[in-house]
């Protein structure tokens, strides 16, 4: 029996538990009531259906998801007791790329087999594939039931069935969020350990202070010295994201902000505002493609006909430019919010002293909405600092330490695809390198959005 067909029969289970549950939690209130005993009803019927249906779904469900990861081990297990197992090759390697080949015939997600051990196995595989599915499917469906017929039996006008039902809903909540924090830890976790490995091979002071980055010439063992100097990659970064980058996107975000809480009527800003936003929503990749088929040879053509010989068509200023179109909704949003919380009764006492709009934005609003403002702009630089794509197709690939915008820069995140794309050996310092980067990245952008939400939480304060 396949997974969905489970999952549905199930499903079927749940809602019949669940009809049958609260109809008979129904009839027993309204006896209870009937006989004088009011006081005795705890919970409406619904909690009490919802009770037996989590009874026969949640053992079912944990049941399922731990046969998953067991079942396949049974399955190679049983295959490889059978005879025609016995030729297989002794090579771990070999014998898994035979066993997988095997697996996929069996499933129907490979037509034939390449080797012929392979294609000998299928049969097993077919065999032990539906014994194990089968009794697999069977215990789901047991538990189910006994789950079902346990919580059935408890079922009566004061029993707290809302309690067990709330009480369940809340740990299922309290696991969802213990989701993200133990992703985050993981993450952690892993890179700490890969850049500690790293840094076993290559100095920490070399790779945070050093100039030159070539893990290419200590992938073909010339060594690991000077090899791995990451502030040309430090200051690429911050080159194009929180410099050009910002450049571009405060002064036009902060305006369009003051426009659109000012200036302009009900109905521009309806329409203005969301059609700004659409910017945060458009696939980085193809700000990519426009940076580098339109804006990037633009600027080689401007800096060639000003006397600049030497611009590149990959330059960290075309790269800058569009980064910066693309987080203006960043800027724009968070100021909006903060001047439009701002409250009137200032913007009101400016105007009657005499003072006129502009000078009421310049040195009521702003100012007031400051804080706000400024937790924006740090988003938005943590924002532009973790973009790939951008960079990968507008910026170029070269590790270069200059002040020339029109020049060819890169970036960390640019770099860490380049060294983990292909077919990678993780024991070397050139692979791990793109672990340490890493961390120097989460650490950068976790301090950024802290302080960035500091502020808000300053700002917020202030005015709710």
């Amino acid at each position: 029996m396949t997974g969905p067909a489970i999952l549905l029969l199930l499903a079927g289970l749940g809602a019949i538990a669940w009809v049958s549950a609260r109809a008979r939690a129904l009839r027993m209130q309204v006896q209870a009531r009937a006989s004088g005993r009011r006081d005795a009803v705890h919970s409406l019927p619904g909690y009490h259906g919802w009770y037996v249906a989590l009874w026969t779904l949640v053992p079912a469900a944990l049941f399922l998801a731990v046969w998953a990861n067991v079942s396949p081990a049974l399955v190679t297990q049983s295959v490889l007791g059978d005879p025609a197992a016995q030729s297989l090759p002794v090579d771990a390697f070999s014998r898994g790329a035979i066993l997988s080949e095997a697996r996929a015939i069996a499933t129907g997600a490979q037509n034939g087999a390449f080797n012929p051990l392979a294609q000998a196995l299928v049969e097993p595989y077919r065999i032990a594939l539906d014994h194990y599915g089968l009794g697999g499917a069977a215990l789901a469906l047991l538990l189910a039931f006994a789950g079902g017929a346990y919580a059935f039996t408890r079922i009566r006008p004061d029993f707290r069935a809302r309690t067990r039902v709330e009480r369940l809903v809340m740990t299922l909540l309290m696991l969802a969020s213990l989701i993200a924090i133990i992703t985050t830890v993981g993450i952690v976790a892993s890179l700490l350990w890969e850049s500690f490995r790293f840094f076993s091979m290559v100095s920490p002071i070399d790779f945070l202070f050093g100039t030159k980055w070539s893990p290419q010439s200590a992938a073909m063992g010339y060594g690991n010295e000077d090899a791995f100097g990451a502030v040309p990659l430090f200051w690429g970064t911050i080159f194009i994201g929180a410099i050009i980058a910002m450049i571009v996107a405060i002064p036009l975000g902060l305006m369009s902000a003051i426009y659109l809480t000012q200036y302009a009527r009900p109905v521009v800003r309806k329409w203005m505002k969301p059609l700004l936003e659409i910017l945060a929503g458009v696939p980085t990749v193809v700000y990519g493609y426009f940076a580098a088929l339109t804006i990037a040879p633009a600027l080689r053509d401007f800096a060639v006909s000003i006397g600049i010989h030497s611009a590149s068509s990959e330059s960290a200023l075309a790269a800058g430019l569009v980064m910066g179109v693309m987080i203006i909704p960043f800027v724009s949003s968070m100021a909006d919010d903060s001047i439009a919380a701002v409250p009137q009764s200032m913007r009101d006492g400016s105007l009657a002293m005499g003072a006129t709009t502009s000078e009421t934005i310049r040195r009521v609003l702003i100012p007031a909405a400051l804080p706000g403002v400024v937790g924006g702009v740090l988003l938005a630089v943590s924002r532009a600092i973790g973009e790939t794509m951008i960079v990968v197709m507008a910026a170029g690939l070269s590790a270069n330490l200059t002040l020339n915008p029109f020049a060819s820069v890169t970036t960390v995140t640019t770099q860490i695809v380049q060294l983990l794309t292909g077919d990678q050996e993780f024991d070397s310092a050139k692979t791990l390198a793109a672990f340490a980067l890493g961390l120097v990245l989460f650490v950068v952008t976790l301090l950024l959005n802290i302080v960035a939400l500091r502020v808000v939480k300053k700002y917020r304060e202030a005015y709710e």
